[in-house]
């Protein structure tokens, strides 16, 4: 099969477009014929994408862990999925992701997908919708009538956040630059604050912080007591009395992934979709999203 392929710990410029084994289905695994993947900026830089749970070396690695496609091939003991299901997911960060023909993935880690929900769609769901979701929901425990104030709202993970927390009855709050006030206003923010001009005047039930640095650091004043603070850039400092205080990283979820494919469905949710480039095309995708692409960059067949 054809792949897309880094021999070696470096950068975009390293990703090499070649043959490659096809993979085969391990116990509860599926294969999967790749018809999208996406992927994200800095997953080069991660110490696990060199590595195998045992923290041995497993190079050469293929990039792109999010993923949809048709189920081509199931394991034994692998369950709830069958032979020419679509399906779309996020997968193990330590084994090869998606840009490639076929990816060797656990079954737990995909869901269906509807029919009329586009592979190119699913890719740029899966690891934006998880994010929020687990942000939102499992983190933050959003419930209706909140506020919450989602930092990097015109974003791919800010944009689902936005349109997640309108959904769920919140009152939604986006930042950013003001280029991204109208991706913003697009996912539903009832109000959108320019960090380019100033600061958020007034207190959120749950802060929701993709950016880092100085705007994790001055969001813990804006958190109202009770309330709390959920970062995926850096561990937040702790907060007084009953806020909480959370940093998390991402974890594949079928349940999840299938509630956000129903709202993708039913036309609830949007994902941010980008730039789709040919899997041939992989450095450049890489490379142009390292430069400021806006949305979820797409790999498909050429």
């Amino acid at each position: 099969m054809k792949a897309v392929r880094i021999h070696r710990p470096g950068g975009p410029g390293d990703l090499v477009y070649e043959d490659a084994p096809e993979p085969y289905a391990g116990v509860g695994d599926v294969v999967v014929q790749v018809h999208a993947a996406s992927f994200t900026p800095g997953e080069l830089d991660w110490p696990v994408t060199w590595v195998d749970r045992r923290g041995r070396d497993r190079t050469p690695v293929v990039p792109a862990h999010e993923v949809s496609g048709v189920v081509a091939e199931v394991g034994y003991g692998t369950t709830g999925l069958r032979v020419g299901d679509r399906v779309y997911g996020l997968t193990d960060r330590h084994r090869d992701g998606a840009a490639a023909e076929y990816l060797a993935v656990e079954a737990r880690d995909l869901a269906v997908l509807p029919g009329n929900v586009t592979h190119r769609a699913a890719a740029a769901l899966a690891m934006p919708g998880l994010t929020a979701w687990q942000a939102l929901f499992t983190h933050g425990r959003l419930t209706a009538g909140q506020t919450v104030l989602v930092h990097g709202a015109g974003g791919g993970v800010g944009a689902v956040a936005v349109q997640l927390a309108r959904d769920a009855g919140a009152r939604v709050i986006g930042t950013g630059r003001g280029r991204h006030a109208e991706a913003a206003d697009a996912a539903g923010a009832h109000e959108f604050v320019d960090l380019d001009r100033g600061w958020f005047d007034g207190r959120a039930d749950l802060v929701f912080d993709t950016v880092g640095g100085d705007v994790l650091a001055r969001s813990a004043a804006v958190v109202k007591p009770g309330g709390a603070l959920v970062s995926i850039s850096a561990p937040p400092a702790a907060l007084p009395g009953t806020s909480r205080a959370v940093y998390f990283i991402v974890e594949p979820d079928r349940t999840q992934l299938a509630e956000l494919a129903d709202r993708v469905r039913s036309g609830r949710l949007r994902p941010l979709a980008g730039a789709t480039f040919p899997l041939s095309d992989t450095r450049e995708a890489f490379l142009a999203k390292q430069n400021g692409v806006p949305g979820k960059v797409v790999l498909e067949h050429d």
